[in-house]
């Protein structure tokens, strides 16, 4: 029998398939989401400015969230080779340095499709692509302490979306009370991005990467996910209320309530109900994100035109 010789040279360019390896399609669904909340926030007529809306979901998911998985894959290629080797840089499926040429590109056309959408949202993707950078590249590794990367994390992938869709949808920047709502449900998503670091205690502890369940042990960043999740959620609902929002605070009321119920059994057993609640507890965060949104929409009517 014919054998394949072991001195086979490797590939010197990566095929399309490790390209969209390397871009993580699955992950782009949270900004995306919250891209769609912003937008739908606005209570601007989306018909009338679907062409920047287009351009702000294909900017939120796979140009600046692709971005970020480019980065972090090229610059965790080391760790990645002894922790996931079947990753797409450590197997080779992504050869030489195309995985940060990758990265570069898609930050330069990220940043093209931006600047189409004006000086505001060009600022927001700026501020985003700077996140994602200093997230993983040295020297501001930001997801070296799970304090600090989470937080980025959480702005970037639940605040910066929101308030781009936003602006992309009115034409300019949107309210206060918007603003801030943004802001809460991206200082949330801190605590489900903690929920992540659970299945990886002992790694990181190898590693030295000082996520929150390493820093403050299990039952304890339990706690502290729960209580990041559930505060802003019930600033929201105050939010909500002090607007006259009332079928929208009761909506998101509820779903928080129901997230305190899984959170009891979660904290019961963080390790072990990190990934079960980490499906349940999440999709009812951003279901109240999404009853949030509508209940804005329907207080920011758009200005009447000029004329």
């Amino acid at each position: 029998m014919a054998q394949i010789p072991s001195h086979v040279p490797a590939a010197s360019y990566p095929s399309p398939k490790a390209v969209v390896q390397l871009l993580k399609p699955i992950t782009w669904f949270p900004p995306m989401w919250a891209f769609a909340c912003g937008a739908i926030a606005s209570g601007a007529g989306i018909g009338e400015r679907w062409f920047p809306i287009a351009l702000g979901v294909l900017l939120a998911g796979p140009l600046l969230c692709g971005t970020s998985q480019a980065v972090n894959d090229w610059f965790d290629r080391h760790v990645d080779a002894i922790n996931e080797p079947h990753r797409v840089i450590p197997s080779g499926r992504m050869p030489g340095q195309w995985g940060l040429a990758i990265a570069i590109a898609m930050s330069v056309l990220s940043m093209a499709v931006a600047a189409l959408l004006g000086p505001l949202v060009f600022a927001a993707a700026l501020v985003g692509l700077a996140l994602a950078w200093g997230y993983s590249a040295p020297p501001f590794r930001f997801k070296q302490n799970g304090w600090v990367g989470n937080g980025v994390v959480g702005l970037s992938y639940e605040t910066l979306p929101w308030i781009t869709a936003a602006t992309a949808a009115l034409g300019h920047a949107p309210s206060t009370r918007t603003l801030l709502i943004a802001l809460l449900y991206g200082i949330g998503a801190h605590g489900i991005l903690t929920l992540n670091d659970f299945k990886s205690i002992k790694g990181d502890q190898q590693m030295g990467v000082d996520t929150l369940p390493v820093l403050h042990g299990a039952q304890n960043a339990a706690r502290i996910a729960c209580l990041v999740m559930a505060i802003p959620q019930a600033c929201v609902i105050l939010l909500l209320a002090q607007a006259g929002l009332q079928t929208g605070a009761m909506l998101v009321g509820v779903v928080l309530a129901l997230q305190l119920l899984c959170m009891i059994r979660f904290l019961g057993d963080p390790e072990g109900k990190a990934i079960w609640y980490s499906a349940v507890g999440v999709g009812l965060y951003v279901t109240g994100m999404m009853a949030t949104a509508v209940a804005l929409g329907s207080l920011t009517l758009p200005a009447p035109p000029l004329g």
